[in-house]
């Protein structure tokens, strides 16, 4: 095939542009091709980790509360083998609960104690601060308790973490922080929801 004077030279230029360049350019398209293909593997995999938690998540939760041991086991499998997924903070809250119930204090508090910190949802953190505060009070461990609810959390939970503020400042005898704590629990908790109603009460209740 004959080219005419201008093909040629437009050629040869182009010839000597893929020697000098050709190697960077290839070298970048197979970066972005191995690039794609990975992606496409480790959102395969993610999804394919998201079913494999999720239905194991749903066999824990028609776990019978008796069976601890089967509790304990199903919830240490999803927190070790699922941990980048949501469900494995859900687990770990929902055995928290379990062992509690049993009076698996030490259990308990290990497994809230890595929701807080592991939890994919803000939300599950928020909870599982919440329970954990709770049971510090109960241990009289009020400087731990408050140390956790005075930490950064989901603001939707502002009103619930503010509440139980004031219950551990009132065992402390510190009624006039607690006021002012269940003061603010009333600007954040839903008008006309049964924890409003309570905190209203345990304000009122200080004078």
């Amino acid at each position: 095939m004959a080219y005419d004077l201008e093909e040629q030279e437009q050629l040869d230029e182009f010839k000597a542009w893929w020697k000098q360049n050709g190697a960077m350019i290839s070298t970048l398209l197979i970066a972005l091709l191995v690039a794609y293909i990975t992606f496409q593997g480790w959102h395969y995999y993610q999804n394919k980790q998201a079913v494999e938690a999720s239905t194991q998540y749903q066999e824990l939760l028609v776990t019978e509360g008796k069976d601890l041991k089967i509790i304990q086991a199903k919830s240490t499998a999803l927190m070790e083998g699922f941990s980048g997924t949501p469900y494995a903070g859900r687990a770990a809250l929902f055995a928290a609960r379990a062992n509690y119930q049993a009076n698996e204090i030490k259990s308990a508090k290990a497994q809230l104690d890595w929701t807080i910190k592991n939890a994919k949802e803000t939300a599950i953190s928020a909870l599982a601060s919440l329970q954990l505060a709770n049971i510090l009070a109960e241990e009289k461990d009020f400087a731990g308790a408050l140390k956790l609810l005075n930490a950064s959390h989901d603001a939707g939970f502002d009103g619930l973490f503010s509440d139980l503020k004031g219950d551990i400042l009132v065992g402390l005898g510190k009624n006039v922080e607690a006021k002012e704590a269940y003061q603010q629990a009333l600007t954040k908790l839903e008008p006309k929801g049964k924890f409003r109603a309570l905190t209203q009460q345990k304000l009122e209740s200080l004078g």
